[in-house]
């Protein structure tokens, strides 16, 4: 298993605040893309739990 998920596993502050990370990116695509109005209603959903999960993690040791 590799090191990332392993972290994952093991509740760490690195990986999981990298993952939180991607779920705010995309939920900024999903807000600035003009060809699906499903991926435009979802992208404040998916960006605010992605921002909640941030603050969560942080709190996570190293």
């Amino acid at each position: 298993m590799s090191a990332f998920f392993r972290d994952l596993l093991r509740f760490r502050r690195g990986p999981w605040e990298m993952l939180a990370s991607i779920i705010i990116a995309l939920g900024v695509f999903m807000l600035m893309q003009p060809f699906s109005l499903f991926g435009y209603t979802y992208s404040f959903i998916i960006t605010l739990v992605g921002t909640v999960m941030f603050l969560i993690v942080s709190h996570f040791p190293e």
